[in-house]
């Protein structure tokens, strides 16, 4: 659309979502010499905006400034304001999140397209620049390369143009309205409009420019359009390059294009050139054997694309990488160069918790190396496009990219979890499909030379309709050399063909052993899986195996990568990670924007840990003799990466060594390892095996881990004389008192209360440990997930049975090596429920404590059952060989090795946005805790090993925490032992429940024992 004034109607009119911009082009850069080109640096041509605007902030439309674009408006006595940033975050407005629901959402009554006209904030920018030296003749543009979420332009009094779209770029030609010297560009920016409806993420509802906003000229022959495609041959070895361009300019007439594709090392491969006609230029050409661009092996060539006038004398140059790949459907099965992919993917949000969406390349650089290095070789721009940046990291690096158009409707038809689509947009309106499929043109049109990007999405959460079918339709029409994606065909089976493939979110492993069993059209993918809010992605593995099981399934993508939480000060000034809500923001739906395997900060999270071992390409099967290793890469041998082995006997390295391996790509190899298993002496050993990088790379440093294998076994003791310990005790002394009973043996001293009916006090080497007595435990502070499945209406009876045991019997028996007292229990849960915890004080000073449960019909699962007491803070270092370095559960213990790991006690607390079950370890052979002195105890399993979760808290502190900062001060050392706990679960957040094998039926019997002894 063209005009020459701005009208605020436009903001509610969705036929007008821009106005005098420009069509959308490729993300190229050009230089004026090959020098430049080669360097790849910053472009001459360009003018960077960047930094301090002035700005006015208006809660309504009617209280800006509305003439503030006028050259003799003063903007003395506004504040300033950085640019890119979001205008919320800069100390403007309402911080707000939600979900699904949109955000006006019980403030407003209406539908789509109105706006909440009352609740529509402006922000009003201001910045002058004077062009630089040698522009003065030359056309000039502007462009935002994301302003959320409609916006006014103006320059020098005159108006420019309008865009919507928040997440692709809008460009404007400022060449008519520039005048000598100083230049005034003024922006107004509001928060809603027509494009806020198709704009409901589950995200923080922001507004301003956020990203990088910039003047640029052309020279007099400019390529505006690159387009690079790429093929095959029938053997994936040759190669053929298509090349078409769009040329602009008034020396476009007799120009000439020449263009050379250059290898990675800088040697020419091939030149080709061809004359401008009526500014298009069309080329394909035959490379010959080509280096394949994959995940795996990002190789990439650099096209110099060079344009001469008529004269000859080169006017510009384009650089543009080239990556080799098909990426097609072959028998029902994606394939990436002929091989069946399998996407180990994640969603990921740009976000940063002081800068929102605004992310910096640093952001970006720490991302793209953090997702290489744990594993994952895909990731799904969820949604909306990125910033271009992202793509060329994702080209460089080595990931596959599912591109997401900027659409999202969920509120309009998803209700509390109902799908209620009586007012769905765009669905099949007519008058909603030019807004919408102008975000799929302006997405396309930028991003289609990256050979990361292998499929289109139409975006997410929209139902289905003719109008995103169509969307789909000319995905495949522009671009037929990729795939198109959309999971919403699963709400709306009118239009299947809108998606290539059968993509759906979080359904069970079952759904899709049931989808792909019955003899499907396309393959599956899971676009989100395994929630991950707070203490998830429990069950993880029963996804991965379907890799192999089923072909036509093809991998899933995590929900999500980055917690999207922001820092925030408490009332005392300190710093903490604020959630939904925590900004008086309403309606809000709270913590929902922590589903990160990143905290916001960009701290790994534990979850990682699972996440990098189930999502390896090379497996590793170790045994007493060697290793198997399963090269599953497609394309890459194993000759960057030695294999690094060594033997722990009781977690203790015994042996250590290195071995040149190489395995071809899908294929698998024997590799023997000189143990000594035949001359091992007696207990527990793990072979542990790993593939290391031999040398840095651009996402890992030399010695990164990249595939991990464990295996366990126990060598029988030899049965050679055993050597008396003459220090034993030879008795255990008891003083029987009215309430108490002491028992002495040798440096311990316990007392035991029989009005209590527990262990009240017990000294080793003359240090008390038991700041408040043990107790049966059978419930552990809720997850997320455990709160989405209403564990505390559930389960909720094993909260107050913990509360309130009751001690109903006891009985004690000497023997002259040993004392031995049982205490039994109720619960008010059920009469017919009995618990015993048996103390054994023998001789050699250790006690062992013995605990059994015995349940009944009719009562819920187990959330846990342990055996908790607290000690003194001053035990605040902990080590125990289990299972880790990372805490894990029954059902989040793949990634986990066993070993001898550390921690401070404080940080053995996950922080999770909300306080909740967080630290506990599996395959707990024995754990020491010490003061700093290096004084303190040890626990010891005795036979099975168990579980244990050292902390700061109870479990009833961080039930009743919603923030860190709620917690009490440190007062205790808090130390539950456990015979099981269940799952975390991670299929969902708001009702899927643990697997059953992960559960805890509570209608038999449970058992579990240890020793606790002095250091």
């Amino acid at each position: 659309m063209k005009a020459t004034k701005a009208d605020i109607n436009w903001l509610g009119d969705v036929s007008v979502f821009e106005v005098n911009r420009l069509h959308a082009y490729s993300d190229h850069r050009y230089y004026q010499t090959m020098d430049e080109a080669v360097g790849s640096g910053a472009m001459s041509m360009r003018y960077d905006l960047n930094g301090t605007w002035k700005f006015n902030y208006a809660i309504r439309p009617d209280s800006r400034s509305e003439f503030f674009y006028t050259s003799d408006f003063s903007s003395e006595g506004w504040d300033d304001i950085e640019v890119p940033g979001h205008i919320q975050l800069q100390g403007y407005g309402q911080i707000q999140y939600v979900n699904t629901q949109y955000p006006w959402d019980g403030l407003n009554e209406i539908r789509p397209p109105a706006l909440p006209q009352d609740k529509n904030p402006v922000g009003s920018y201001i910045r002058t620049f004077h062009l630089p030296t040698g522009w003065e003749s030359n056309p000039v543009y502007i462009s935002f390369q994301g302003v959320e979420s409609a916006f006014y332009v103006w320059l020098n009094g005159q108006f420019v143009g309008y865009g919507e779209d928040s997440f692709t770029p809008s460009d404007f030609d400022l060449t008519p309205f520039l005048q000598d010297g100083e230049n005034k560009l003024a922006v107004e920016v509001y928060q809603r409009s027509t494009g806020s409806w198709l704009e409901d993420q589950d995200f923080w509802r922001f507004s301003g420019i956020f990203r990088d906003v910039y003047l640029y000229t052309v020279p007099t022959a400019h390529v505006r359009d690159v387009h690079v495609r790429t093929d095959l041959d029938k053997s994936y070895t040759n190669g053929t390059l298509q090349l078409d361009l769009k040329l602009e300019g008034k020396a476009v007439a007799g120009a000439r294009v020449e263009a050379e594709l250059r290898d990675r090392e800088g040697n020419t491969v091939k030149t080709f050139e061809s004359k401008v006609n009526d500014g298009q230029v069309s080329l394909r050409e035959d490379i010959g054997t080509v280096n394949l661009w994959s995940a795996e092996i990002p190789y990439l060539y650099r096209l110099y694309i060079r344009v001469y006038d008529a004269a000859g004398a080169l006017v510009e140059v384009v650089p543009q990488a080239v990556g080799f790949r098909t990426f097609e459907m072959i028998d029902k099965v994606m394939h990436i160069n002929g091989k069946r992919i399998v996407f180990k993917g994640v969603n990921r949000h740009e976000f940063n918790p002081r800068r929102g969406r605004a992310v910096t390349k640093e952001d970006m650089l720490w991302d793209v190396r953090t997702i290489k290095q744990n594993n994952m070789n895909a990731v799904r721009t969820s949604h909306y496009p990125n910033q271009s940046l992202w793509y060329e990291l994702c080209d460089e690096y080595g990931l596959y990219v599912i591109d997401e158009m900027n659409l999202e409707t969920h509120g309009s038809w998803q209700k509390l979890g109902a799908v209620e689509p009586s007012w769905v947009i765009p669905g099949d309106k007519p008058e909603w499909h030019d807004i919408v499929m102008d975000r799929a043109v302006s997405m396309v049109e930028r991003d289609k030379n990256h050979p990361s990007i292998l499929i289109w999405s139409c975006g997410n959460e929209s139902h289905g309709g003719e109008v995103i079918y169509k969307v789909s339709q000319y995905f495949k029409s522009a671009d037929p050399t990729r795939l198109v994606h959309y999971e919403g065909v699963f709400h709306d089976r009118r239009f299947d063909e809108t998606s290539d493939m059968e993509t759906r979110m979080y359904a069970k492993p079952a759904d899709i052993e049931e989808f792909l069993n019955a003899n499907p059209t396309k393959p599956y993918i899971s676009c989100e899986y395994m929630h991950a809010m707070g203490n998830s992605i429990g069950g993880m593995h029963k996804y991965t195996e379907l890799e192999d099981k089923y072909p036509m399934y093809q991998g899933g993508f995590i929900w999500d990568y980055i917690d999207q939480s922001i820092y925030k000060k408490d009332r005392y000034g300190k710093e903490f990670l604020a959630y939904g809500g925590d900004f008086g923001d309403r309606p809000s739906d709270y913590s929902f924007c922590g589903n990160g395997i990143v905290h916001a900060d960009r701290k790994v999270t534990a979850k990682m840990q699972e996440v990098k071992f189930l999502y390896q390409n090379i497996k590793l099967f170790p045994d007493r003799e060697g290793v198997k290793i399963v090269n599953g890469n497609l394309f890459a041998d194993t000759s960057a990466l030695e294999l690094v082995y060594s033997l722990e006997h009781e977690g203790h390295e015994v042996l250590r060594g290195t071995l040149e391996v190489n395995v071809d790509a899908q294929s698998e190899t024997v590799v023997k390892l000189p143990l000594g298993a035949e001359a091992l002496a007696g207990g527990e050993y793990a072979v542990n095996t790993a593939l290391v990088l031999k040398a840095a790379t651009t996402w890992a440093d030399k010695g990164e881990e990249v595939a991990f294998g464990q295996f366990i076994f126990t060598q029988d003791q030899v049965n050679d004389a055993v050597e008396v310990d003459l220090n034993l005790v030879s008795d255990v002394q008891v003083i029987e008192g009215d309430v108490n009973i002491g028992v002495r043996a040798g440096k311990t001293h316990a007392l035991f209360s029989k009005q209590f009916g527990t262990l009240v006090s017990l000294k080793l080497s003359g240090r008390e440990t038991v700041a408040v007595p043990p107790a049966p435990l059978f419930w552990r502070a809720m997850t997320d997930n455990d709160k989405g499945m209403a564990m505390g209406f559930e389960l909720g009876a094993w909260y107050a049975a913990s509360l309130m045991p009751r001690s109903v019997e006891w009985k004690a028996e000497q023997k002259p090596d040993q004392y031995r007292i049982e205490f039994t229990y109720k619960l008010n849960i059920s009469e017919d429920v009995q618990v015993k915890v048996v103390y054994t004080v023998h001789a050699d000073g250790s006690v062992r404590v013995d605990n059994t449960y015995k349940g009944t019909a009719g009562l819920p699962n187990l959330p846990i059952h342990a055996w908790s007491f607290r000690t003194s803070p001053d035990f605040e270092n902990v080590e125990w060989l289990a299972m880790g370095p990372e805490e894990n559960y029954a059902d989040r213990a793949f990634g986990a090795r066993l070993g001898i790991h550390g921690s401070k006690v404080a940080d053995t607390v996950a922080p999770y946005l909300v306080p909740q079950e967080s630290g506990n370890r599996t395959g707990v052979r024995w754990a020491k805790l010490t003061d700093n002195a290096g004084r303190g105890f040890k626990i010891e399993a005795s036979g099975t090993p168990v579980e244990l979760n050292v902390s700061p808290y109870t479990a009833f502190e961080l039930e009743n925490a919603q923030h860190a900062y709620e917690l009490p001060p440190v007062h205790y050392t808090v130390v539950t032992v456990a015979g099981k706990q269940m799952g975390v679960g991670g299929d969902d957040s708001w009702g899927a429940p643990v697997h059953p094998e992960y559960l805890i039926p509570s209608d038999g019997e449970l058992t579990f024992e240890f020793v606790i002894r002095a250091l």
